[in-house]
Formats: structure tokens, sequence, C-alpha cells
């Protein structure tokens, strides 16, 4: 038995769209054929199926114009990272079953739903590209792309592990040279105001004030400018407690001693003597006390013109700063010392990520040179085996080739642009691929390039609309070879005319019109292996297939 794919479309469920009224298909994992006359609507399966691929819709698709038009899709994704990173980033359910649903209402509006949850076309585009490959006639197909060309190439040079380090270590170059420009750019800024703020800090590093200065020489001032007046007061008061005809101190001294001699008479009396005694001393003490500031008080015209002045820098200071204390202006200082201090530490920064980066690029240039060689040694075998399988299915005139095109500069994927080159009738003028036409042409080129690499890239569902156009014979035979051997490791749908590529399906289904309710719809049933002999008989002699044709058709299916 054929290996089930992880990655696969399991069912599709259509109604109501254009000649089908109702059909539902379930696939096989490995290679299913659709065949059927001309005409019988197998085209219309790749309209539907396109809908939930995020094509565009109008009402003009609907059979009955009163009903909506359905088209489903079941998917298994089970393990696929690709699937599942989608999911999260979208913030969708991530199971191992994908259930992807399209509904077009009468007025030609539409919706669409990715496990039940309505989504947008944009979402619904992008995550088509990670589960089906679809290739029509004419289409745009992602053979096209730089990215699925880059990623053929790696595959066959092996640079999956190298590719991952180096895009590791590229982002994170990137990163660092981001806050290496965001730290100069910081720098440039406070270098702008370096000066001033140095000039700021200067100023008051050389003022040099201490906590409370200000109000302290305010308090200075005062004595100073009325130290007369205070000097007199004070030795006034000295005067009366100590050396008056009748001082203060002596007298109590006196009263003390009479009240003294009283203590016999009276017990209350020793205390309030005590007392007595303990004031006059006190009152003793507080007149020396004021003369030592008498004799500290000196009017100094030098002193006060010293105060004036730096009360004066004080305050033309605190004015420019907007402050109204001493230690505010401290406070500023710090803080301009702070910032001159991170100018320091940014041009620390900026030097330790001038080094990062500059290792990072270093690493990424030794490791992208690595990658670019490997992708040239690769050039030359797989165009050979592209080549080589090009003339087994009918193009032997056709000639491929890629080129490693060099970058000016690092990008995402190393120093090369891959680029894959093709010339479809040996005139020597090879075109890039988004320039070739032939449909038909393209598709079996892809099968070709996928094939050689089936077995080293998770590739979705592929799908290939006629890709046996303009052939038959041996080269119909070796398309069916090859879609076979890649239908072992990935799902493929294949709508086909040729009798050997439907001879080579595990699973075939058959299109066919009929008429219901006066109405001719398309329906599609999956035929058993006599119906499948029969089938592919007709498909080789005509409606009414020979002994011979069915004999051959029995041969082609049993090989």
């Amino acid at each position: 038995m054929p290996a089930v794919n992880e990655l696969m479309l399991q069912k599709l469920n259509i109604q109501n769209y254009a000649i089908i009224n109702e059909l539902e298909i379930d696939f096989s994992g490995n290679l299913n054929i659709i065949t059927g006359e001309t005409g019988a609507g197998k085209s219309i399966l790749m309209g539907a199926l396109s809908l939930i691929l995020g094509e565009r819709a109008d009402s003009t698709v609907l059979q009955q114009k009163e009903k909506k038009a359905i088209v489903e899709g079941s998917f298994k994704v089970k393990d696929n990272k690709a699937v599942i990173s989608f999911l999260k980033d979208n913030d969708l359910d991530a199971e191992d079953e994908l259930m992807i649903r399209r509904e077009i209402a009468a007025n030609g509006k539409s919706r669409a739903f990715i496990n039940d949850t309505p989504v947008n076309l944009n979402q619904l585009k992008s995550l088509s590209l990670l589960l089906v490959d679809l290739h029509q006639q004419f289409d745009t197909l992602e053979l096209g792309s730089s990215d699925f060309q880059q990623e053929v190439l790696d595959a066959l040079a092996g640079n999956a592990e190298l590719l991952t380090e180096y895009q590791q270590n590229f982002q994170q170059y990137k990163k660092t040279k981001k806050e290496l420009t965001a730290l100069q750019a910081e720098q440039a800024s406070a270098n702008a105001a370096l000066d001033y703020n140095q000039f700021l800090f200067d100023e008051l590093e050389e003022a040099g004030f201490r906590e409370n200065e200000l109000e302290e020489l305010d308090a200075e001032l005062k004595l100073l400018s009325n130290a007369e007046n205070v000097k007199q007061e004070l030795s006034g008061i000295c005067y009366e407690l100590k050396e008056s005809e009748q001082p203060v101190v002596q007298q109590l001294k006196m009263l003390y001693s009479k009240l003294h001699a009283l203590d016999q008479y009276h017990t209350g009396i020793a205390e309030l003597a005590r007392r007595l005694q303990s004031t006059q001393l006190e009152l003793a003490d507080i007149a020396d006390e004021i003369e030592s500031i008498n004799s500290s008080v000196n009017y100094s015209a030098e002193r006060i013109q010293i105060v004036n002045d730096r009360i004066s820098m004080g305050y033309k200071l605190q004015k420019k700063h907007g402050v109204t204390t001493t230690n505010e202006l401290i406070s500023l200082q710090e803080e301009l010392q702070g910032k001159l201090n991170e100018i320091l530490n940014i041009s620390e920064a900026i030097q330790q990520k001038e080094k990062q980066t500059d290792e990072l690029l270093k690493r990424c240039d030794q490791s992208a040179k690595i990658i670019s060689g490997n992708r040239k040694k690769a050039i030359k075998p797989f165009t050979e085996n592209v080549n080589n399988l090009l003339a087994r299915v009918g193009m032997p005139n056709a000639r491929f080739t890629a080129e490693a095109q060099s970058l000016d500069a690092l990008g995402e994927s190393g120093i090369d642009k891959i680029e894959f080159l093709f010339d479809a009738n040996k005139s020597g003028r090879f075109e890039t691929l988004r320039k070739v036409a032939s449909g038909g042409e393209l598709s079996r080129l892809m099968l070709c390039i996928k094939s050689l690499v089936a077995k080293k890239l998770q590739l979705p569902t592929l799908i290939f609309d006629e890709i046996d156009s303009g052939i038959s014979g041996e080269a119909a035979r070796q398309v069916g070879n090859i879609m076979k051997e890649l239908s072992g490791s990935h799902q493929l749908i294949s709508i086909t005319h040729q009798p050997q590529i439907a001879a080579r399906a595990d699973a075939h289904y058959f299109v066919y019109k009929s008429i219901v309710k006066d109405k001719i719809v398309t329906s599609i049933r999956r035929l058993n292996t006599d119906e499948r002999i029969t089938s592919i008989a007709q498909m080789l002699s005509g409606e009414k297939p020979t002994a011979a044709a069915l004999q051959n058709a029995r041969e082609m299916v049993g090989n």
C-alpha cells in the first residue's frame, strides 16, 4: 500500500457551483487522476477548488440563484510547521485537520472560513500557498518565484543546516546593526547638547555650593548688616546681668543666701533656695554666652562683600535654572553629571556594538561564501538532470539552466540571487521562467524539478491541470512514471486525457454529465479496477473499446 502523506487534501465538497449541484470527493494521499470527456466539468472542479485557495468569485457561478454556493476542503496538516505557524500567527485553531470553506451569496458577496473562523482573502491566499500548488495552463507558477528557486537549489546543494545557521546569524546581525544605528543617533543627539551641558555643569561645579549654603549666607548677611546694633544690644544685656550697680546675677546670689538661711524654719524653703540658686547659675551662664557672642560679632565690609557676591552668584544660578534652593542647584549639578556620564557610556556601548556587528558580519560573510559555493557546484548536475527529464517527458528541444548571480550585499539567503532560465526551442536565447508562456511546458518542467527535490523538501499538494498538453505515447508514459514516483512522498492530483498517465493512478476519478430534473449537472465517481480498465481502453480507442484496447488497458493498469 502506498504511504499516506502528512500534508494532503482529504476531501472536497462542492454545492450549487456552475453545473455542479452537489458532489464530494475523497482523495487518496498519493496519485489522484481525474479523467472525463471534454466539457464534462473537469475545469469546473478546478474553478471550485481555486475558490478555497483565495481566488475571487461572483454570483454567476451559482447554479440556483436563490441558494448560496459552498466549496469546502478538508486538509490533513499533521506536524506541518509552516501551516501550524501560520495558524498561530493569525490566532486560528491549530489542529491536525484543517477545514476551509468558501460561501458565495446570490448578491455576489463571499465569505471565507478557516476552521469555522471568518478570514479575509489575503489570509486565505497565504495559507493556500502552504497547502496546494496548483498548475493550470498559463498560470503564473511558483516555479517563477525567486524564493522557490533558491529553495530548490539549496535542497540539492545540502545547504539546509548551513542556511539555517546563516539566517540566524544574519537576523542577529541586522538586529545588532539596528541597535548600533540607534546608539549612534542617540550619541549624535547627545553630542549636540554636550557642549552646553558641559558648560552648565562646569559653572555649577566652579560655584561649588554645599548643602543649604545660600540659606545660611542669607542669615549671616542679616547679622553682618546689623552688627553694630546687635553688638550694642548684647553689650547692654550683658551689662545688666553682670556689671551694673545692681547686677541681676549678683542680686540673685544675695537673695539665694537669704533664703537658704531660712531652711531650718520651713521644709519647703530648701527646695525653693535650690531652684533660686539654679536660676542664678543659669543666668550667669547666659551672660557668659552673650558676652562670647558679642565678642564674635564684628562688622566687616569685606565679609559683607564676599557674602553678597556669593549670594548674588547663587541667586543668578537659581533664576537661570528655575529653582529656589541651594539643594536644588546641587541636584541639578548631579543630573548634568549623569548626562555627561551617559555620553561616555554610549561611546563605550557603540564600540562594543561595532565589534559585535563586525564579528556577526564576518561570520555571515564566511557562511554565505560556503553556501554560494555549494549552490554553484549543484547547478551543473541539477540542470543536467532536469534536461534529461525534459527529454523523457516530450520536450527534447527544451533547455533549462540555472544561474547564481552575485549580490552587492548580503541578503536573507546569502550573496546569491538564483534565477532559473528556459529555452523552449534550442534557440540559444534563455529567458526567465516568468517570460515563458506555455503552461503545459512549465507544468512538465515543474514536475521534473519537483521530482528531483521531493525527498528533500516538504511540498504541498501538487495539482496539475492537463500537464499532458501536446504529448502522447512514450512521453506521456514517462510523465506518468515521474508522477507516480513523486506521489510516494507527496499528494498529487492531475487532470489528464492520457491513458498512460491515468494508468498510474492510486485513485482514478471519472467526471461526467448527467440530466437531473431536466437539468444538466456534473458528477464524479471513483472508479473500481474494472471501470478503470474500461475507461482507459476508451481513452485508447474510443467510446466502444476493442478487445485489444481492453487488453492493453488491463496490462497498463496491472503494470
